[in-house]
């Protein structure tokens, strides 16, 4: 018996009623996009039990990406919170069946007040959404419930058009990267958006940089001195010319046991890879792994060493590629 038969056939099902959803980008998708993208005011998304959560995702997603967006329970805002909708919000409502009560009294409500509503739902053709301007069909073939009946295949769906259609709006309105920076100072994205390596590099006592006229022993001493596994050798200049790391110092032990009083410029990398400062630390992180090193020269447009990149500072600052 496979233990994991009932957790496989979940997310295969699951998996096929979000790839289904691409047959429901038609003209209602597009007319929903163009709705949401020339709207002047907010995005106020609606859902109840598990819509509701749903519903709260996608509200999220789109204030994360440029589209200002609020949750409010259909039920509160029968109850007064109908209040806090402005002219020129728009309403997203999230209901897979169209049979909840609260929507069904809402949807008129919103009507006369004249908000425009868009619609994500299971059933395209349930009376209730005769008062919704755009109607966006979600429906799957079936749920990943054994049963049929608990919110699973369907729920998913429609996170993944919420997603697909907070996306497309956001292109639509030229959203980019600094955009998102803006809106995600803190965590790991803030850190991946914002980060350059100049923020993260160790400059100063703690960048290891030796001579050319070096010896290996005398390199060795201010790598274990400065606790990194590496330095630059500079020319009488300043200028970086190679780099040698503690992995090159064991693969040359192989070959030489007399290694250590060899010069520096005979063991060297020359003409190493590196980085800029104003580089983004994401951006270095690629390069590290790209080329299976630890730890990389930055240096400044005379190719001076400024400081020393070490993977071991990015993973500490949750920065990886």
């Amino acid at each position: 018996m496979d233990k994991f038969k009932v957790a496989k056939e979940t997310l295969e099902t699951e998996a096929k009623a979000v790839k289904d959803q691409i047959k429901h980008l038609d003209a209602n998708f597009y007319k929903a996009v163009m709705l949401l993208k020339n709207c002047k005011g907010r995005v106020v998304v609606m859902g109840l039990g598990k819509s509701g959560l749903i519903g709260r995702k996608i509200s999220a997603t789109m204030s994360s990406i440029g589209i200002p967006s609020v949750f409010v329970h259909p039920s509160e805002s029968l109850h007064g919170d109908l209040g806090s909708l402005m002219s020129g919000d728009l309403v997203v409502m999230l209901s897979y069946s169209g049979e909840t009560e609260e929507i069904k009294k809402v949807l008129p409500v919103l009507r006369n007040m004249k908000i425009k509503v868009i619609v994500m739902t299971g059933r395209i053709k349930a009376e209730v959404w005769q008062n919704a301007d755009c109607i966006i069909d979600c429906s799957v073939e079936k749920e990943a419930c054994p049963y049929n009946l608990a919110p699973t295949s369907s729920t998913t769906a429609v996170l993944a058009m919420g997603d697909a259609l907070a996306l497309t709006v956001s292109n639509l309105k030229g959203f980019k990267r600094e955009n998102l920076a803006m809106l995600h100072p803190l965590g790991a994205i803030g850190k991946k958006l914002t980060m350059h390596v100049s923020d993260i590099m160790r400059k100063g006592k703690q960048n290891p940089v030796v001579s050319a006229d070096a010896a290996v022993e005398d390199a060795l001493l201010v790598m274990t001195g400065t606790r990194v596994g590496a330095t630059s050798i500079v020319d009488k200049r300043g200028r970086i010319i190679g780099f040698f790391t503690d992995g090159d110092l064991r693969r040359q032990l192989q070959k030489d046991e007399k290694i250590l009083k060899k010069k520096i410029t005979e063991v060297m990398t020359k003409s190493p890879r590196t980085v800029r400062p104003e580089t983004m630390a994401v951006e270095a992180a690629k390069i590290l792994k790209a080329y299976n090193i630890d730890n990389i020269p930055v240096v400044d447009k005379s190719n001076k060493p400024l400081g020393i990149l070490d993977q071991g500072d990015l993973l500490s600052e949750g920065i990886s590629e």
